[in-house]
Formats: C-alpha cells, structure tokens, sequence
C-alpha cells in the first residue's frame, strides 16, 4: 500500500478490532498470503449494515466481573467501577487481592499497550483515574484489615514495585509534566510521593528517607531550576544519599544533566526525556539485572555528551565590543514611529473567558500530552487521531464548564511607555521629555559569528538609541488565567480524578496564552499600529511586531521579570514572583512589546566572559549573579564551579 486514507473519527483501540478481521486486514498490509484480497472480498460480504455510531457499547457488562474491571482500566470507564469491585469483594478473600489480582492484571494491559504504542498518554491518565477509584472504594476495607493485623502483631504488606519521591525544585511551580510522570508510575504499580511545587532540597531528601524511597524525582520549567537542580545532586552526594536521580522538564536536557549533574553524584543520574519513556527508566534501575547495563549505557552516553560540549564550547566567539558593532543597522531617521493612544500601565480585570476561545493554540495543548501533531491535523494521524479528538472532545466540555460557571479569573496589567535603546539597555521614561527613568532592563547580544554577514542582534536594536533625536515607545505585559486553577485541579485531585485535574491546567496554560495573543492584538491596535488579522493569523503570529517574555531566548535572565512586574505593578493583578522569578500562578504570561517592523524572535546562544562581566556591570551585580542566572548561555565554566 502506497497510501490509505483513514477517517479518524472512526479509529478504535487496535486490540479491540475484531480477531477475524484484523487477521485478513494484517494478511493484506503485510502481504502474509497471495489469497489475501480474495479472503477480505468475501469477508466483507459477510459484514451487513451501516456506517458506524458513536454509541456506548454495554456488551462487555455480561462478562464474568474480572473481564469487566480490566475492560474498565484499559478503556478508563469509571460508571460502573464502585459497583464492579464492590462485586469482587464479595468474592475475593481480601481487598489486597482484587488489587493484586484483577486490578493489576487491567493495568499490565494498560502497560503493555502503551508500550507497545496501542495506548497513549490521555487514555492511559484516563485508566489511571479508574484505577485510582478502584482502590480508594477499597481502602476503607484495607484500612480496617491492617489495623486488626498490626494489632495481632503483623507486618504492613504492599504491592508496590517500588517508591519514588517526586517534586518540582524550589522557585519553580510548574507540574503539568510530573504529575504526568507520577500517573504513568503509579499505573504500572510504582508507590509515587509527590511533594508538588517550590520544594527545598531539605525536604525533598528527608521524604526520601523518611518514606525509604528506591528513586528520587526531580523537575522543573524555568532556567534556575537547573541550578537547584545541581545543589540537590551535590547535597545528596554530601549526605552519602545513594539512590538514582531522574531529571526531567521542559529547561532540562541530556546534555545538561551529564555536563552539570552527574558530575556532582557519585550514583546514578538519568535525564527522563518525557512521561513515555519514564517506565522503562524505572523498571531497569530497580531490576538488580537490567540496571548494570543501563547504567553502563547510560555513563557512555553521558561521557560522549561531555565531549560534544567541551568541543562546542572551544568554538570562538566574537569579542563583545565587534558583537555591539555588528549589530543591526536601522535609518532612525527615516522611520515613521507608531505612537500609542495612551501612556502608562492599565488593567484588565475579570475578562470574559469566551474571549479568548477563538485565540487557543490547541497544537500545544496535545504537546503536553505528547501527542505531536498540529491541530486540526492531529485527529487525522493514523496511531492517535482518535485519542487526540477524544482528549479535545473531553477538553471542550471541560472548558465549556469552567467558562459557564467562572472557575477561573482572567487578568491582566499591560502599558506603553516612552523609551530609548543606550548600548544595550532599554531605558523606559515616564514621559516624552525623557524627565525620569522608571525602568532600565539589560538585554544581552549575540556573540557567535553569524553567516553571510548578518547582524548580531539584541532587542536593544529594536528601539530608537536616546542619540537619534527620535521617541520610541516600549510596551510590557503580564496576563493570568491561573487564578482559581490549583482549588480546581485540588478538587478533582480529592475525587480521585488525575485524568481531569491535569486537564485543568493544560486548558489554564492554553487560556494565558491565549489572552497574551488577544492582548498583543488589543495593544498593536491601541499602538496605532492599523491590521486586519484572524484569530488564526495571530495564533500563527502573522503581523508587525514581537512580545518576547524574560526567560526565553531572545532575553534568557528571568530575574528581568523582577523589573517588569514593578513597572507593570503586576501584583496588583493578582501575580507574583517566586524567588527564581517563576510567575505565579502557574498559567501566566508576561514580556514586553515592540512595534518596528524588523522586530523579530531570535536565539542569544552563547555569551562570553566578557560580555557577562559588561552585563552585570550594567545591572548592579556580581559576575556570579549573572552567571547564576544565565548558566545555560555561558559558553565558558564559571570559576565558582
């Protein structure tokens, strides 16, 4: 077969194709047989009837109550789940053995189709939330059972593979993907601890021990975590804590992790690319015959990774001062300069969340479940266009529920204000005559030799110098829609629901970022800056003008946010800033507008020691601080380290 066109809408799970069938369509994909078209024709004459509905199949509700529970797992049915092993304590010994029994059997189905890649991360979060109901019906039961045996002198049993402790690293409070991670192990009978955002190392390695844990978990989303990250790894070293280390987030990386990581920890230190690959991570640490060569292939790994970075390393930069006259040139003078319909900061508060519906990027929000694709495509994938519609069908009603009953707050401060580029640094005035300075943020410059003679910019060139004898203005911005989304997600969380408190916060990320692009719409407007775009166009950011936020690559010091939520007052709108500039809550965004038409999204890289001894001269710090929070940029190791 060249090519199949394939209806969505109409996939099911592959096991559940029937046997008979799925024997003669193998036949022909595979080319098992030469009879193999004939024997479908004639099966086919056999099929009678219409297209098929989208109705719910109850068959399996005859079957003997073990059959029932694993169908409930796998397929994430929770209806009849209280009813079913209610039924199988009635005829099971102890609770412990529905567990261990029919339970677990549903779950190693789950396992091994979603390693086998017949199951993805939605449903098997779905079957995780019936298992979940499962055994919270049951634990009552259990719990009565261990008391009269520890009172008769017993010993606690479990059915647990294993424990692992989990947390996002202090100053970070982003936990969509390890809370993920920490479903995906429980759901392959791995006892998880989750201590959940802004966790100290203190804590972290004392629930280790308290809770004799076999692994630790660590995670985390902005820049500084990857420094904590480092602290931990030496603190375990320090306190002669031997367990393996799983790294994991989205800053996080294998080059990382075996350049700034492993090197501190005697044991075993693995970065964990995503929730997929997470089981197998687990299974081959804790398996005392897999882990020598897991581990073995894992320091190879590591070492050549060391290599590649020493030899990207060496490669020259330019020097600072030939980066800042290779930067881009503009004719200020001949520029017609947009001047906004207001100066100064304003808010938005309470706005109608169906505003922003139109503006949601949906191809990021099936990345969280690691299902790459974009969107609408997505539901035409062949392995998992039908769990992608599922997930937005289950996504759409959710959010319809939060939009109809106001479960979450949306916000937002946003401004204008005159401004002016000196070297580096953009200076915001409190008004045309430039008469006091509010705000002064550093911006950094590209430094590697760039092809065909290109610039090397910085967002410094994007505004009129203070020299050119033009006004320029600069905008900024911080918007939530995070307000009310941890009592939701906790809510779900106490009814046993994973599957649902995850989806609130993958819908309350979407929802910021939706508002900043419906927010750069409303302020470009407002900036005199005259368009027509769709909510589409914008999605895909087809106008004039940029938003970049502190923490990404074109401006990668987050601590910049700290000047930006001053400017902005931003806290008035109900965010903040945890100590490593982390926003909270964790569905925000926030950064600042250009207007000129060459503005542009771009990748600092790497910086040189003399670029960062310029930088933290011009912000007021040590050499240290700055290389604290730009460790990821630094194309040298720091003298600290």
């Amino acid at each position: 077969m060249d090519m199949g066109i394939v209806n969505a809408g109409q996939l099911a799970v592959y096991e559940d194709i029937p046997k008979e069938l799925l024997e003669r369509v193998e036949d022909i994909i595979f080319n098992r047989r030469p009879d193999a078209t004939e024997r479908m024709v004639d099966f086919a004459a056999t099929v009678k009837g219409g297209g098929k509905k989208r109705e719910q199949d109850l068959t399996w509700r005859s079957a003997a109550v073990e059959t029932r529970l694993s169908y409930a797992l796998v397929h994430g049915v929770i209806d009849f789940i209280e009813a079913d092993v209610e039924e199988a304590r009635q005829k099971y010994a102890r609770p412990l053995d529905i567990i261990e029994g029919p339970l677990m059997d549903g779950m190693k189905v789950v396992g091994e189709l979603f390693g086998a890649g017949k199951m993805f991360l939605p449903q098997v979060v779905k079957s995780a939330r019936a298992m979940k109901k499962a055994v919270a019906y049951l634990e009552p039961f259990m719990q009565a059972e261990r008391e009269a045996r520890m009172a008769a002198g017993g010993a606690i049993e479990s059915a647990s593979q294993g424990k692992i402790v989990l947390a996002t690293v202090k100053g970070d409070v982003h936990d969509i993907g390890k809370n993920i991670v920490g479903v995906v192990l429980g759901c392959n009978s791995y006892d998880v601890v989750d201590l959940g955002v802004m966790v100290p190392c203190d804590r972290i390695l004392q629930a280790a021990l308290d809770e004799k844990a076999d692994l630790i978990g660590l995670s985390g989303l902005i820049t500084p975590s990857l420094d904590e990250m480092v602290f931990v790894a030496k603190e375990m070293e320090r306190r002669h804590i031997r367990l393996p280390l799983l790294i994991g987030g989205a800053t996080t990386s294998k080059q990382h992790t075996a350049v700034k990581i492993a090197p501190e920890y005697g044991e075993t230190t693995v970065h964990v690319l995503d929730a997929s690959r997470v089981v197998d991570v687990v299974s081959s640490l804790l398996n005392p015959r897999a882990r020598p060569a897991f581990e073995d292939d894992n320091r190879t790994l590591q070492d050549q990774l060391r290599v590649q970075y020493s030899t990207r390393r060496e490669r020259p930069l330019l020097t600072y001062d030939a980066a800042l006259k290779n930067r881009l040139t503009i004719d200020w003078a001949g520029e017609t300069l947009p001047e906004p319909a207001f100066t100064g900061r304003r808010i938005l508060a309470g706005l109608p969340l169906e505003t922003l519906i139109p503006y949601i990027d949906w191809t990021f929000f099936f990345a969280a479940w690691e299902l790459k694709g974009r969107f609408p495509a997505i539901f035409d994938h062949p392995q998992y266009g039908e769990a992608a519609r599922d997930l937005y069908d289950n996504a759409r009603a959710l959010l319809d529920r939060i939009v109809g009953e106001k479960w979450l707050t949306a916000n937002a401060v946003y401004g204008f204000w005159p401004a002016a580029s000196e070297g580096d640094d953009l200076v915001v005035f409190s008004d045309r005559e430039r008469s006091g300075e509010l705000a002064r943020f550093n911006m950094l410059r590209q430094q590697e030799a760039i092809a065909d003679r290109k610039p090397n910019l910085s967002l410094a060139d994007f505004v009129a110098p203070r020299d050119s004898g033009r006004v320029d203005y600069l905008g900024a911005f911080a918007v939530t829609t995070g307000l009310g989304a941890d009592d939701l997600a906790h809510r779900f969380e106490r009814d046993n629901d994973d599957y649902n408190a995850i989806l609130v916060k993958a819908i309350a990320d979407r929802l910021a970022e939706a508002f900043a692009a419906y927010l750069h719409a409303r302020a470009r407007s407002e900036w005199g800056i005259d368009e027509s775009a769709s909510p589409e166009q914008i999605i895909a950011e087809n106008h004039r003008g940029i938003r970049p936020g502190f923490g990404y690559p074109a401006c990668p010091d987050h601590s910049e946010k700290l000047k930006l939520f001053d400017l902005l007052d931003a806290r008035s709108a109900g965010l903040d800033l945890t100590e490593s500039a982390a926003m909270t809550p964790a569905a925000s965004v926030s950064g600042l507008y250009f207007a000129h038409p060459q503005a542009r999204y771009f990748t600092v890289g790497r910086i040189g020691e003399d670029q960062i001894a310029a930088y933290a001269r011009r912000k007021g710090q040590s050499i240290e601080q700055a290389e604290r929070w730009l460790t990821t940029n630094l194309s040298y190791e720091p003298a600290r380290c």
